[in-house]
């Protein structure tokens, strides 16, 4: 049974739809992202979730009750959840513990029993050291670590996060993205994670809904996202990819002078008038010479537009057709090529995706 699931929800300001007709189901103990550029209605539904504002249209059902709706909606404060916002919102003239021991308190949880969960959360977080310390005597790290202890302290039902690390430089972003994944996994506990950053839902999630225009494109596991997009929106904006678009000529693919065989798209060749495909940097290989034959391989004559070298790869961009904009490569640092030279791309096709 889905622990939290929201039915057909919508979200009106005015003449704008925010958020429409959006479905979204989470299992007990799961952690599911909502992912989006700014403006695609992934905060509009985690405030929805939260209680701050009621659904225009739908319900938002917790445990099976329903707690928002557009005729009623349950306050924040009965709901049992958590949330962590983008500023931490911890308290400036508490201390660490304090500020732990905050939501206890309101709980009227017993003093000995609150000393005792601040205790293990503190262990937990790696933050013993520091409990008599104020937030401003901590790091960036430190302060979301103890907004995180805080709001797990109080065994809430979902834990809502709205982009927690977009504060935070890209080393110690990078640190907390596991960090957060860590404790999921040691308290077993649902949440919500919003965020932009594609990274950030790769490495923490069980699974990404991926949101345009106030709807998920596309709701599914990072690896499958990654390789198997759905929707030319959910190509682009999960890693890099080289998007083409094509014409059916007979048994092939015309990408602007670069084809390929229907077959490398379709197993029965069967392919619409007009074809969109995605083709990540990774699934083609350079060489100087040609490659044999293999099954599920193409191989065509390219040449180096343009390069960059980025450490632990090169950033190639090559030419396949005078009619078409040269494709992204990324090959690994001793794959090194000049400018203008003539090589040859073999291409992965089960690694090419058909979009809608």
């Amino acid at each position: 049974m889905s622990q939290l699931v929201l039915r057909n929800v919508s979200r009106t300001f005015g003449g704008f739809t925010a958020v429409d007709g959006l479905n979204l189901a989470l299992r007990e103990g799961e952690l599911v992202s909502l992912l989006g550029p700014s403006g695609c209605g992934k905060t509009t539904t985690l405030r929805m979730i939260a209680g701050f504002i009621a659904p225009s249209a739908g319900t938002i059902e917790l445990d099976g009750q329903v707690i928002s709706s557009a005729q009623s909606s349950l306050p924040p404060e009965k709901r049992g959840m958590s949330m962590i916002f983008q500023s931490y919102a911890i308290w400036p003239n508490m201390t660490v513990q304090e500020n732990v021991a905050f939501g206890l308190k309101l709980q009227k949880v017993p003093v000995a029993d609150a000393r005792k969960r601040v205790d293990k959360i503190l262990d937990v977080v790696q933050l013993k050291a520091l409990r008599d310390r104020y937030p401003a005597e901590l790091s960036g790290g430190q302060q979301q670590r103890v907004a995180l202890a805080r709001a797990i302290v109080v065994n809430p039902k979902v834990l809502l996060l709205d982009e927690p690390l977009s504060n935070l430089d890209a080393n110690l972003r990078e640190e907390m993205r596991y960090e957060i994944r860590r404790l999921h996994d040691e308290f077993n506990m649902t949440m919500v994670y919003v965020t932009h950053d594609q990274s950030e839902a790769m490495v923490t999630s069980d699974r990404i809904a991926v949101m345009n225009q106030g709807r998920i494109e596309q709701l599914d596991a990072p690896f499958e996202l990654y390789g198997r997009p759905r929707t030319r929106f959910v190509a682009g904006f999960i890693g890099r990819t080289n998007l083409l678009t094509g014409a059916r000529r007979d048994d092939a693919v015309d990408f602007g002078g670069f084809f390929l065989p229907a077959r490398a798209l379709a197993a029965d060749g069967q392919l619409p008038s007009e074809v969109q495909v995605s083709i990540r940097p990774q699934c083609i290989q350079l060489t100087r010479e040609k490659p044999a034959e293999r099954d599920a391989h193409h191989c065509v004559l390219a040449s180096i537009a343009r390069r960059s070298y980025l450490g632990e790869s090169w950033d190639y961009h090559i030419a396949l057709a005078p009619a078409l904009e040269p494709i992204r490569v990324s090959a690994r640092p001793g794959d090194v090529f000049e400018v203008g030279q003539t090589i040859y791309a073999d291409i992965d096709t089960s690694q090419i995706t058909l979009l809608a």
